[in-house]
């Protein structure tokens, strides 16, 4: 059966696509060539592999050029896995990389089995995801004009020191400023409103976000992941967008090793060496696990906002979340009282705080 089967190893770029054609347990390619990534060559493609007889498997792996490409293959009916390049087996000692012997790689690694393909998002949630990662930019964007106003006031020797930076107060404050160098004054001025820009996308950003929050085909699962101390609507939608499903996760310890927040090991034989977190995965939703995780440093009684959140939920959420509260919280003061750097223990609790996260995708 397997030597009936098409392998079809493609490296995509924004010009072109390298195939490489292996039939069965072949050695060496059959067939290799090129074709421009449009419409154009992408319908030659089509035509060169729906012309093989027999079972064909494309794969590639998942870059700048998105899913296009496995969701032009599916439509005519070809099946193609994008695959995960951070956990693409790589030879030590090779010193020799194109696009040519990408492609024949690709194919002999997929044959053998070697490779871990991606969940391909449908088009409404790579949308969804698209919005949520805008407003990541925004927000980046917005403390890089914050920075770059901040530095240029400290080079002026003004500091504000009323309160916290960036509080109604500071701003008031900072737009009150006034400089005798009128190229001063216009370097004040233009980051004043690049902060201001950066200021209002973000919010049109969370606005949009929190408005798509409310739709019944993320109503349910928002709200249950809320019931969570420290996740609140635009958390829960970066999970949700992030991951697509958590119910696609086998267990718990697979959505943590998902995300990266697993510690790295090196063990032989009896020797067990675990280093830090593997940062494999998606960051994205490692970013806000460990954000969360910051909340468990306090009491774990709930709050009112917690508590008004779980009204109306269903019993084994409210039970979940309450585990999550105790467990957590001692997890954190434990490892505090022992003098673990805090930095470390919000990191291990992000990676408890995923399991039940998983829990909540499970049940939702």
């Amino acid at each position: 059966m397997a030597n009936n089967i098409t392998w079809v190893g493609m490296d995509d770029s924004a010009k072109t696509i390298n195939l490489a054609i292996f039939r069965g347990q072949e050695n060496n390619p059959r067939e290799e060539s090129i074709v421009t990534n449009d419409s154009t060559g992408l319908g030659r493609m089509v035509k060169k592999l729906k012309a093989i007889s027999g079972e064909v498997r494309c794969v590639y792996e998942a870059g700048v050029n998105g899913y296009h490409l496995q969701r032009f293959l599916a439509k005519h009916g070809i099946s193609c896995d994008v695959a995960a390049p951070s956990l693409t087996p790589r030879r030590a000692g090779k010193r020799v990389k194109t696009d040519k012997l990408d492609a024949k790689a690709l194919a002999r690694l997929y044959r053998a089995g070697e490779l871990t393909c991606i969940f391909i998002p449908q088009n409404e949630q790579e949308s969804l995801r698209d919005l949520v990662r805008a407003r990541e930019d925004a927000l980046e964007d917005q403390q890089r004009a914050r920075h770059r106003l901040a530095r240029f006031l400290m080079r002026r020797g003004l500091k504000y020191a009323s309160g916290k930076n960036w509080t109604q107060g500071h701003l008031r404050w900072v737009k009150s400023l006034r400089f005798e160098d009128d190229r001063d004054q216009m370097v004040l001025d233009e980051y004043q409103l690049i902060l201001a820009e950066q200021t209002d996308r973000l919010q049109r950003l969370n606005a949009k976000i929190e408005e798509v929050a409310k739709q019944p085909t993320y109503e349910k699962r928002v709200r249950y992941l809320m019931a969570l101390k420290g996740i609140r609507v635009l958390t829960a939608m970066t999970i949700i967008a992030e991951a697509l499903d958590l119910r696609r996760f086998t267990d718990a310890p697979a959505f943590m090793a998902a995300i990266g927040v697993v510690p790295s090991e090196d063990s032989s034989g009896e020797v067990e060496r675990r280093g830090r977190i593997t940062k494999t995965g998606n960051n994205h939703i490692r970013r806000v696990m460990i954000e969360s995780a910051w909340t468990y440093q306090h009491s774990s009684v709930s709050g009112k906002t917690v508590q008004n959140r779980r009204n109306g939920l269903p019993a084994e959420v409210i039970e979940i979340a309450r585990q999550c509260d105790k467990r957590l919280h001692q997890k954190f003061r434990r490892m505090a009282s022992r003098g673990k750097d805090r930095k470390k223990i919000a990191v291990a609790v992000s990676r408890e705080l995923a399991g039940f996260v998983w829990a909540m995708g499970k049940v939702a």
